[in-house]
């Protein structure tokens, strides 16, 4: 989890915080969850989706929080949600949800295998499930673009 109150150099001439602005706490957050899984550095791959629902104001807090929900042979996806939070109303709404790839990489920048996930609650197993469908869905896709 991450937090992070927005301040006016994270907005645009809306007063809205740039989507760019969420986009890098979103990979921060995903990537500091998949190098704690590998146990060593991973670089982001592919973001599947990134859906704003709902704009971010300065002042608001913005609250990440992401979770490993696939494990490939080198490769995790991470589900990050990102809600924001009226720090003077207490209101919090949801306001973007994305799915990220990253792959774990040695010493010399090559692909290294990673842990095994292990799948503990329905939660866990409903995510990998999901992200399994995901990523047939990216695979598909890239032999569509060779």
């Amino acid at each position: 989890m991450l937090a992070v109150v927005m301040s006016p150099a994270d907005a645009n001439q809306m007063g809205n915080v740039h989507g760019g602005v969420i986009m890098k706490l979103v990979d921060t957050v995903g990537g500091v969850v998949a190098i704690r899984h590998a146990g060593r550095v991973a670089v982001t791959a592919s973001i599947d989706r990134l859906d704003f629902l709902s704009p971010v104001h300065v002042g608001d807090l913005v609250i990440l929080k992401a979770s490993l929900n696939f494990v490939g042979k080198t490769s995790m996806e991470v589900g990050v949600r990102v809600e924001c939070e009226n720090v003077l109303t207490g209101v919090t709404r949801h306001t973007a949800t994305a799915y990220l790839t990253f792959v774990a990489l040695d010493s010399n920048g090559k692909p290294v295998p990673v842990p095994p996930l292990i799948l503990e609650t329905d939660e866990d197993r409903r995510r990998w499930y999901e992200a399994g469908l995901r990523r047939a869905c990216r695979l598909e896709e890239k032999t569509k673009e060779k």
